[in-house]
């Protein structure tokens, strides 16, 4: 009995500890509250050109991306109409200090997969309403445009076209932002050649995680300049860039031809990409179980030896195709023929499958868009995308082929599934970009799209755990894989995806975004609160 007293007042203390802590968890959901009702004021007070949106419907659309599988709502969004306009926001919220919660999205067209350009309870800047400066194009001996981190490419293709001029560097869809593809890589079948997107600028200018604007180039601010480039968005934004051009053609000879053995076509891939005045774009896809492959292409393509081509079967069969294009001038129309006809005759590709067209440059390039209005028509565009974009070696891509075009994949009727060699010299190992360590990767792209409320092989869930299964048995044969637009949810993944190079990508986030404000949707860094 003489122990009770102090058994009381042990309960005592308890329930003293215990009434503190929900005055202490009320005061800060208090606090909280008023910091989070007062930020919309505070944002609206800034002086800018354009203008904040706290509408609904706004704040609906950009918490949407191509990817149609993550929504992550923001407080606002910012429709710039200078940089002085994201400049002063981003001032804005770097001054607020790790009070705040508010983080910065950059958001382009909205193609991002996996909700990188969405910013749960912050800002997305809507970088399409950058439209000034104009963009200005200035011929000479080295060529150039100037344009916003905001301009879709088709727009600097058409611009450029006025002047005969074209960039080097493509993707294979065009209605994406500069700001978007830059802060990636930008790859596509001229990438052999002149490299991605990204080995073709010329200059930069940022706004960094602080608010400060940074003109940057390989001779100033060279740091910067390579961070950004290939940095998901995590050192700052993107809002003006120039890029090189080059004389452009006006047409384009359009030549697919399929093949049997992986071996044959891999090696016809690298020689090509090699090769002297031969093509100017490598691609190729992976056909697996499509029924009247050859009938479909006649809609757009010719076959050299109707006869035969009308007698091949794709049934039941997986089949390599590559396809090639060639740029020229109507007046090399001749002699670009025979180039053509010779470096066909050294390929191995069943013969009776060569099939050709004849497309203007704009038409080649601008491709994809026409498929898109298509799938637009009969409402098939706006589904989920569970794209896996892959870097792979060399000397693992007949390893990845057998096992995931033999075993994994068992139809490729979802979409396209792309691979084709890429020239690892063509690569600034100066940029942000992963890519594996070798001098020929290949990369491999699922493309697919997910039938709405589908159980079958066209669903979602099958689509996921498919590629759930590619990333798995890349991981237990070590075949040094890189994704390509990656994502990961931790931290450690991060980590081991940007191997050697994350004690260099963490360096450059502490001095151009030290609070983490830039790009959260990215998830590899996680902006610190802290309370005063």
């Amino acid at each position: 009995m003489r122990y009770q007293p102090f058994s009381l007042l042990t309960e005592y203390n308890i329930l003293f500890i215990r009434c503190l802590m929900v005055l202490f968890l009320s005061c800060l959901t208090i606090r909280l509250n008023f910091c989070s009702s007062s930020i919309p004021s505070s944002l609206k007070a800034l002086p800018l050109m354009g203008h904040f949106s706290f509408e609904e419907a706004d704040l609906k659309h950009v918490a949407r991306d191509f990817g149609n599988r993550y929504q992550s709502h923001p407080m606002a969004v910012l429709h710039p109409k200078s940089v002085s306009d994201i400049a002063d926001t981003i001032k804005h919220i770097w001054n607020l200090g790790p009070g705040s919660h508010l983080t910065v999205a950059a958001r382009g067209h909205g193609h991002s997969l996996q909700g990188q350009a969405q910013s749960h309870g912050g800002v997305v800047i809507n970088m399409e309403s950058l439209t000034v400066p104009e963009m200005q194009v200035y011929a000479g001996e080295s060529p150039y445009v100037d344009v916003s981190g905001g301009e879709l490419w088709i727009n600097i293709l058409h611009e450029t076209l006025r002047y005969g001029l074209t960039p080097r560097s493509w993707t294979d869809y065009l209605h994406l932002t500069v700001g978007g593809t830059l802060s990636n890589a930008g790859v596509s079948g001229q990438a052999f050649r002149h490299g991605p997107q990204i080995s073709n600028v010329q200059k930069l200018e940022i706004v960094t995680g602080t608010g400060e604007v940074v003109n940057c180039s390989e001779e100033q601010n060279g740091d910067l300049f390579h961070s950004v480039l290939g940095g998901l968005g995590q050192f700052g934004i993107i809002t003006r860039a120039r890029i090189f051009l080059e004389p452009a053609p006006t047409m384009v000879k359009w030549i697919r031809v399929l093949y049997a053995d992986f071996t044959a076509f891999t090696r016809d891939q690298e020689k090509l990409i090699f090769a002297e005045k031969a093509f100017d774009y490598v691609e190729g896809f992976v056909i697996i179980n499509r029924t009247g492959l050859l009938n479909n292409w006649r809609s757009s393509f010719n076959p050299q030896d109707p006869v035969q081509a009308s007698k091949f079967k794709s049934d039941g069969r997986t089949l390599f195709c590559l396809e090639l294009a060639k740029y020229y001038n109507l007046e090399e129309t001749l002699v670009v023929n025979q180039e053509v006809e010779k470096h066909l005759s050294h390929l191995n590709h069943i013969p009776s499958t060569l099939f050709q067209t004849e497309v203007t440059y704009v038409d080649f390039l601008d491709r994809v868009h026409i498929s898109e209005v298509k799938l637009r028509s009969k409402g098939l565009w706006d589904v989920p995308h569970p794209w896996l974009n892959l870097f792979i070696p060399k000397t693992k891509i007949h390893h990845f082929a057998e096992v995931v075009f033999g075993n994994i994949v068992t139809e490729t009727s979802n979409g396209p599934v792309l691979i084709y060699p890429v020239n690892k010299s063509k690569w600034d190992n100066r940029t942000s970009v992963v890519i594996p360590d070798e001098d020929i990767f290949y990369l491999v792209a699922f493309l697919a799209s997910a039938v709405p409320s589908s159980n079958g092989s066209d669903g979602l869930e099958h689509i996921l755990s498919q590629n759930k299964k590619i990333l798995e048995y890349c991981e237990r044969a070590h075949l040094g894989v890189k994704q390509y637009l990656p994502h990961y949810t931790t931290q450690e993944a991060w980590r081991v995806h940007f191997g050697s190079q994350w004690q260099i990508f963490q360096q450059r986030k502490s001095v151009y975004d030290p609070l983490a404000i830039l790009a959260p949707g990215q998830q590899i860094f996680q902006k610190s609160i802290a309370f005063s």
